[in-house]
């Protein structure tokens, strides 16, 4: 579904601007604190599973005193003197042998099957020759992202975002085998589509082909004299939730909504992306998760606070951080800090509840637990928003997760309908 408002019009030279940000994580983060510190020092270690196939990556951080800190997805615990991570991604991993053997003689390298087989079970790799590159958008420290023709395809323009994998790591490739398993299971008009997969015989790399999109929200957005009209908030509000109800429906939380990650194509077409981040989830299974996600001007209160066990809550307040910016034109929390991040939501969103401080049992609660309670303000701070709007944002800024609804629920909201 296009904008009502009809097509996207922008000069060719803010066209160049905002295109760099597709699907380049490092250089959107140029924008915004990115969410790994950079003050401690990381290594990756894997390894096999006993009597599995299966691998899972680890990030251990060197502490002072030569003990270990092991982070991932779906784990947190402390090693002392330990190089090694045994941990598992459901559904990922190494084929059967036979199988392995089929993909090596498809064309799929012996590096990038041992450790990816999983996410590529199926697919042909496309020959490097079949794309023709016609300009260079994006760049990051591990990803170049190119505008490029496909040949085989009546010059379809796409978008191919390089990344390298130096020394064919493979921890590198397995959070790539994530990605590339999270964007297959999804399939809906308002996410990014992936649309194949190149191997470079010449270097350890790895193309994957996306539709092009011309423009991402955040770019847009600073462009003079843009100001959305409330047709506009409401198509790209309605896009953005329908497409995160496809994620959440399909147990993957994005965990990155932010405007630079939300791509908009000349009709006016909305389509999340860059799933750098995403998670698999399952609303049934207690395992932790790590709490260093989501850029910080959209990471919700639980996050900042430590919480480990959460789901689609998260996205939600992302989105009301995006709903909010599409009326203002700028980002409505703009920390600097963790610890100024938190002050700004408790400033406009109010400070949690006793008895939400009681039970929540947030790992930072008495760290960052104000001495005063901070009064909700979010309605009279937005008070020249439309009524819907200001309601919809109440829901989905609510400091309380579970208060948050579902996407479904959002889009049958006044404010989409």
């Amino acid at each position: 579904m296009g904008c009502i408002c009809g097509k996207v019009s922008v000069t060719e030279d803010s066209r160049e601007n905002t295109r760099e940000r597709q699907l380049n994580k490092e250089s959107s983060d140029l924008h915004v604190p990115r969410v790994i510190s950079s003050k401690r020092e990381e290594s990756f270690r894997v390894k096999n599973r006993p009597g599995s196939g299966d691998l899972r990556v680890g990030v251990v951080e060197k502490k002072a005193n030569n003990s270990k800190r092991v982070r991932d997805d779906h784990f947190e615990g402390r090693k002392e003197n330990s190089e090694v991570v045994v941990v598992n991604f459901p559904g990922m991993g190494s084929v059967p042998k036979a199988m392995e053997g089929e993909q090596i003689a498809a064309g799929w390298p012996s590096w990038f099957v041992a450790v990816a087989g999983e996410a590529i079970k199926g697919w042909l790799p496309r020959p490097s020759n079949s794309f023709e590159k016609l300009d260079k958008i994006g760049q990051g420290t591990y990803s170049s992202v190119y505008k490029a023709r496909d040949l085989t395809n009546n010059k379809k323009v796409v978008a191919l975002k390089r990344v390298r994998f130096d020394n064919m790591d493979p921890e590198s490739i397995k959070f790539m085998a994530r990605e590339i398993l999270i964007l297959r299971r999804l399939d809906h008009p308002n996410v990014i589509k992936l649309e194949g997969l190149v191997i470079s015989h010449t270097s350890c790399s790895l193309y994957l082909v996306f539709e092009y999109m011309e423009h991402d929200l955040t770019g847009l957005a600073s462009l003079p004299g843009v100001k959305f009209t409330e047709p506009q908030v409401k198509c790209y509000m309605q896009q953005l939730l329908s497409g995160l109800e496809h994620c959440h429906s399909n147990g993957v939380l994005h965990r990155d909504i932010k405007g630079s990650n939300l791509l908009i194509d000349n009709h006016g077409i909305l389509k999340i992306a860059d799933f750098g981040l995403a998670s698999f989830f399952d609303h049934h299974q207690c395992a932790p998760l790590t709490s260093r996600v989501v850029t910080l001007w959209y990471r919700p209160p639980e996050l900042l606070l430590g919480a480990t066990h959460y789901g689609i809550a998260v996205d939600l307040w992302s989105t009301g951080c995006i709903l909010g910016e599409l009326y203002t034109g700028k980002p409505i929390m703009p920390g600097r800090t963790e610890v100024e991040q938190l002050h700004k939501i408790f400033k406009l969103c109010g400070s949690p509840s006793e008895d939400y401080w009681r039970k929540s049992k947030l790992p930072h609660s008495t760290v960052f637990k104000p001495l005063q309670p901070y009064r909700r303000r979010l309605g009279e701070t937005f008070k020249d928003f439309p009524a819907a709007a200001v309601g919809l944002m109440e829901t989905l800024l609510s400091i309380d997760p579970a208060i948050r609804g579902t996407a479904a629920l959002a889009l049958k909201s006044e404010v989409n309908t």
